[in-house]
C-alpha cells in the first residue's frame, strides 16, 4: 500500500488503515468510508453522529495528523478528498484526557492534532433581537454561532503570533480563527468594563468575550 491510495476513487478500508478488517476491529471506519463514497455520489446527506453518547473500546492509534492550518495527513501525505475529511470530522471527539479520537459505536482510535482540529475560515456579524450574533464557518463546513454554548477564547501565543482566537464548535473541539477572520472579528469589538477593568471585547448572543485589557491593546497598536 502507498499513502497516495487515500486519494484514489476506489479507496478501500484496508488501504486506508493498512490492516485487514476481517476481525471487525476497524469495522466502524470501514462503514465510514462506505458512507464517504455514498456522500460523494450524492446518495447521503452529511449529519453529525452522536459521538458524545458512544463509549467504545480504545483500539489504538492511527497515523492521521491534523496540522495547525487544518490540513489532514495520513501516513505523512495530505488527504486530498475533502468529502472524506468532512466525514471523518463528524466523528472527532476530544476526551477528558486531552487527546482527540475518531469515534464510532464500536471503536475509538487516537489521532494527532497539532493545534485545533478545525479552522474558522469565514465569519458574519448580524443583529437578532437587538443583539449582535457572530457566526463562523469552518473549513469542514460547520456553522457555529458564538455564544454561551459556543464561547470564543483568546490565547496569547509566544513569538510573533500574538493573540490566537478560538471558537468552540462542539464538545471540546475548537476552531482556530484564520488570521483574516480574526481581523474581521476584532473590527466588531468594543471597550467594555469587566470586573472593574476596561477591556477590549466582542459580544455575540448576549455573551461577552474579553480579548485583552484596552490599555494593552493600545500599547500593541502603538508599537
Amino acid at each position: 500500500m502507498t499513502s497516495q491510495a487515500i486519494s484514489r476513487e476506489n479507496t478501500t478500508p484496508s488501504e486506508l488503515t493498512g490492516r485487514s478488517d476481517a476481525g471487525g476491529g476497524l469495522a466502524g471506519l470501514s462503514a465510514l468510508l462506505e458512507r464517504a463514497k455514498a456522500e460523494q455520489q450524492g446518495k447521503m446527506k452529511r449529519g453529525l453522529p452522536p459521538v458524545e453518547r458512544w463509549n467504545p473500546p480504545f483500539c489504538g492509534d492511527l497515523d492521521i495528523f491534523i496540522k495547525a492550518d487544518g490540513t489532514w495527513f495520513y501516513l505523512g501525505t495530505p488527504i486530498g478528498r475533502m468529502p472524506m475529511v468532512r466525514l471523518f470530522s463528524t466523528v472527532l471527539r476530544k476526551d477528558e484526557d486531552g487527546r482527540t479520537y475518531l469515534v464510532t459505536p464500536v471503536e475509538k482510535i487516537g489521532i494527532t492534532v497539532e493545534d485545533a482540529p478545525f479552522i474558522a475560515i469565514e465569519m458574519n456579524a448580524s443583529q437578532r433581537d437587538g443583539e449582535q450574533v457572530i457566526t463562523f464557518r469552518t473549513n469542514v463546513g460547520d456553522l457555529v454561532e458564538a455564544g454561551p454554548e459556543n464561547p470564543i477564547r483568546f490565547v496569547t501565543a509566544p513569538g510573533n503570533d500574538g493573540i490566537k482566537p478560538y471558537v468552540r464548535v462542539r464538545g471540546r473541539l475548537d476552531a482556530l480563527l484564520a488570521r483574516p477572520v480574526m481581523y474581521e472579528l476584532i473590527a466588531h469589538g468594543e471597550e467594555i468594563m469587566i470586573d472593574g477593568r476596561r477591556m477590549f471585547a466582542v459580544r455575540s448572543r448576549g455573551a461577552v468575550f474579553a480579548v485583552m485589557p484596552a490599555d494593552e491593546l493600545a500599547r500593541r497598536v502603538a508599537q
